[in-house]
């Protein structure tokens, strides 16, 4: 790929000057106290619509406020309980004057966030279902809402009321369904709920939508009722005013730490007064009644809607912090008009820009999904959403943006982020497709990003008020680095062997360094390019034909096949590294005892932070500084470190009454684990400059809570893992290693990876998981902690859009009656298996952390 991208700089400043003058107030936002976050120094954080960032000032006016007062329950009747209550109510009429209404237009239902809020107007709208007399209520909805709003139908449909869905084009056209006066008097309530601004492509959709559809101008079907509106606000109050003095929706459901970044886990329901009154309700918990009987069948709701429809102690906390949240956003950026006038300056120099990006052949680097051009505020918010393609017009997965981006320290969300009604129409996704991908293993939230070589999701960035024009070229100048700083020359890959016997090395290979700091390999430089192996074997793999594989299959399956080397040698294990401390350094035996779980105490440690969280390199580079090994003679493990004094942990478990057992996750599966005590924690802690802890997997959990359930396993139910991500070895050949480090400088790689087979090493028997696909962690150079982007990128290019590398294996021990122990120069016997199903990862599993 050749630079075509020639002058970067003239474009950055022409948009960036007509950027400017479409709001003045940018530059002042631009210089004003947002980057009050320490901890964002280098960051570059692109996920505004998923959350806003809180700024210190925010934490600190809160915090000042609880210590100079004290708040109760606001359910009691002493002092500072009312000092609560009445602090809530200012709260509430704060919220209004923001929205640009007054109390006596609208109610604040405080919620748990903007969900609930949908899932409370679903419950108590007054439907009238299907079999009565009068006719019955519809509830419709735009196809390009949030799953939140979809998920209504859920409820209407227990209550026998019908839910359309109604796509953005259609209500467009939906004034040929206005209904005549005498249809209009009916008096059957239908809900009509459509976002402010999509979630997924920043489209602002009308507002002017509340009045036409709630007087009958507009009607999204034609059916006699009358029409209320939801309107979706949480995407869309976070950067931009909302006037509900002129648009007077009757539901407004906003999550408020989309707009202050803290509290989360607190919303509220916009109610119009008009319709409150009409609002069913069945449960009633504590602060609800006016007065009820335990004994009988008699309660009698409080007047006040608010309280009427809050259940319980509300989050009051919570709410006192919402008042500081609104004070700082007024005193840092001026307020709602001038976010919205910042942000999307921001948003349309980005588009801008992106739109100019070609390859040497003239194919554009991404395709944007969006409705308008970006030239108006009032129809498109600071969110653009793309998807990367390589010079073939080829989408390149979101997956893999993913990863390349936070090498860059850039933070984006991917996927369908929720909206798979805008996934699908701007991605062309059909509901066919979406059943077929489940059947493919894709589930929302996954890294699954290609099916078929067709995108499952996209990329979306979104600006916040805390959002900078730095952050716009960093964006930027990723892309060009990533995608227009490359060599136009490609070299084609290399043909497949088609025949059992595969070539490895050969002999004569050039001895290992430790001072080439290219190769990834063990004792050059990046150890970690294994994390989460425990082995590596000197094969390259082969791909036999389908008119051959038939044949092969027919005469070789079930049975073992040595594979050897040129000069009849055998292929054999060449090092065995264990990791005793999940994402720390390795450390390589020559032979070692295999149990239950694998390598014996590969990865029965692990360290968490204060909250118990698991580190590892991708939050903490320095953990591959940390050298572990086991002496099995003392039964202890000795843990190094640069600057600090060796310290020692027995292999024995503590199973005292001091041990302290707690439950931990990794990758979603439920391990128990116990603390290895203040000595430990000390050590861990001193050398990181952060508290954390080190704990170790119980024995007594090992064989049922982290477990691997894997369709085409045998005997799964007898397959314990210990802290692994994903399976208990991690099989890579040294052809491979030694051509991604040639790729490095040639670009020119051709990896291969077995995984057709299941692997007999001496008397062990593994059966294949599948491909390992990398994560950042590859990046990091095992001797200093620092990151190279250029591992992940060549491996991306070299995989054709991917990052596989090696393949997962889980341990089957053969009947014999030799020793379990593995040992360097073990052979190597690849069984060819029947129907050999290889299934993707899990949803939980592609969320690993390392």
């Amino acid at each position: 790929m050749k630079y075509a991208f020639l002058d970067f700089w003239n474009i950055f400043e022409k948009h960036f000057l007509r950027a400017v003058e479409t709001s003045k107030s940018g530059r002042e936002i631009y210089a004003s106290k947002f980057r009050e976050i320490d901890f964002l120094s280098g960051i570059t954080y692109l996920d505004h619509a998923g959350s806003a960032l809180f700024p210190e000032s925010l934490l600190k006016a809160f915090t000042d406020d609880l210590r100079n007062n004290v708040y109760g329950n606001p359910h009691s009747q002493n002092i500072i309980s009312k000092l609560t209550y009445d602090t809530i109510e200012h709260v509430r009429y704060r919220i209004l004057q923001h929205f640009h209404t007054t109390s006596e237009d609208y109610t604040i239902i405080f919620t748990s966030g903007c969900t609930t809020a949908l899932k409370l107007v679903a419950e108590a709208f007054p439907w009238i279902p299907e079999g009565t007399k009068q006719p019955s209520s519809r509830f419709c909805y735009l196809t390009d809402s949030h799953t939140s709003v979809v998920g209504i139908r859920g409820i209407t449909a227990s209550m026998n009321v019908l839910s359309v869905p109604i796509k953005p084009k259609e209500i467009l056209l939906s004034e040929k369904n206005r209904l005549s006066a005498e249809e209009q008097n009916c008096t059957t309530p239908h809900l009509f709920s459509y976002p402010a601004q999509s979630n997924f492509s920043g489209t602002k959709y009308p507002l002017s939508w509340i009045q036409d559809i709630k007087s009958g101008h507009l009607c999204p079907i034609k059916i006699p009722g009358k029409w209320f509106v939801l309107l979706d606000a949480a995407s869309y109050v976070s950067s931009s005013p909302l006037d509900l003095g002129v648009h007077q929706a009757d539901f407004i459901p906003i999550s408020f730490y989309k707009i202050f970044g803290f509290p989360t886990g607190l919303g509220a329901l916009l109610v119009n007064n008009r319709i409150a009154p009409l609002l069913k309700k069945t449960y009633f918990g504590g602060g609800t009644a006016a007065a009820y009987l335990a004994g009988e069948d008699f309660y009698f709701p409080r007047k006040s809607i608010a309280e009427r429809f809050e259940d319980g102690t509300v989050s009051f906390l919570d709410i006192i912090a919402l008042k500081h949240g609104f004070d700082v956003l007024e005193k840092l950026t001026g307020g709602m008009e001038k976010i919205k006038q910042h942000t999307f300056a921001l948003a349309r120099y980005t588009y801008n820009v992106l739109c100019t990006l070609k390859y040497a052949n003239g194919a554009p680097v991404v395709r944007i999904y969006s409705d308008t051009d970006f030239s108006n505020p009032d129809v498109q918010g600071p969110i653009i959403n793309f998807n990367i393609l390589d010079e073939n017009g080829e989408v390149i997965g979101f997956s893999q943006v993913d990863k390349m981006a936070s090498l860059y320290n850039i933070h984006v969300r991917t996927g369908c982020f929720c909206n798979t009604g805008a996934c699908q129409m701007h991605l062309g996704i059909s509901n066919e497709d979406i059943q077929r991908n489940l059947q493919a293993g894709h589930v929302c939230g996954d890294d699954i990003d290609l099916v078929d070589g067709r995108p499952t999701g996209s990329v979306r960035i979104s600006f916040g008020y805390m959002s900078s024009f730095e952050d716009a070229q960093t964006f930027l100048k990723f892309i060009i680095a990533t995608r227009l700083s490359k060599s136009d020359t490609k070299i084609p890959f290399q043909s497949s062997v088609t025949m059992l016997t595969t070539e490895s090395v050969p002999d004569d290979h050039p001895s290992f360094s430790s001072a080439d700091k290219l190769s990834p390999i063990p004792h050059i430089s990046d150890r970690e390019l294994w994390n989460n192996s425990s082995m590596t074997m000197t094969s390259g793999s082969w791909q036999p034909p389908k008119a051959e594989a038939e044949s092969i299959r027919a005469a070789v399956c079930e049975t073992a096949i040595p594979t050897c080397r040129r000069g009849g040698k055998p292929i054999t294990v060449t090092n065995i590294y264990l990791y005793p401390i999940k994402s720390c350094s390795a450390f390589e035996v020559t032979e070692w005892p295999v149990g239950n779980q694998g390598l014996l105490y590969d990865r029965n440690w692990m360290i968490v932070n204060e909250n118990g969280v698991c580190i590892t390199q991708k939050q903490e580079p320095r953990l591959c500084l940390i050298n572990p090994s086991i002496d099995l003679k003392k039964k202890i493990m000795v843990i190094q470190a640069e600057g600090m004094d060796p310290v020692s942990v027995s292999l024995e478990e503590n199973t005292g009454k001091e041990a302290v057992i707690c439950e931990s996750k990794v990758c979603s599966h439920r391990v128990k684990t116990y603390d290895c005590g203040e000595r430990i924690a000390g050590w861990f802690s001193m050398f990181l400059a952060r508290p954390c802890r080190l704990i170790r997997q119980s024995s007594d959990m090992k064989n049922m809570s982290h477990q691997k359930n894997t369709k085409g396993l045998a005997s799964a139910t007898n397959i314990s893992l210990s802290l692994v991500n994903k399976a208990q070895y991690l099989l890579v050949n040294v052809a491979s290693i030694l051509q991604l480090k040639e790729h490095i400088c040639t670009r020119s790689l051709y990896c291969s990876v077995l995984y057709c087979f299941d692997i007999q090493l001496s008397t062990f028997f593994n059966q294949v998981v599948g491909p390992c696909s990398r994560c950042q962690i590859i990046c990091i150079n095992q001797q200093s902690g620092e990151r190279n982007k250029e591992f992940m990128q060549s491996l991306s290019v070299a995989r054709g859009r991917k990052t596989n590398f090696g393949i997962y294996l889980m341990n089957q021990p053969l009947h014999s009656s030799l020793p379990d122990i593995l040992s360097v120069g073990s052979q190597v016997l690849p069984v060819l298996k029947e129907n050999m199903e290889i299934q993707p990862p899990t949803s939980s599993e592609e969320k690993c952390s390392g």
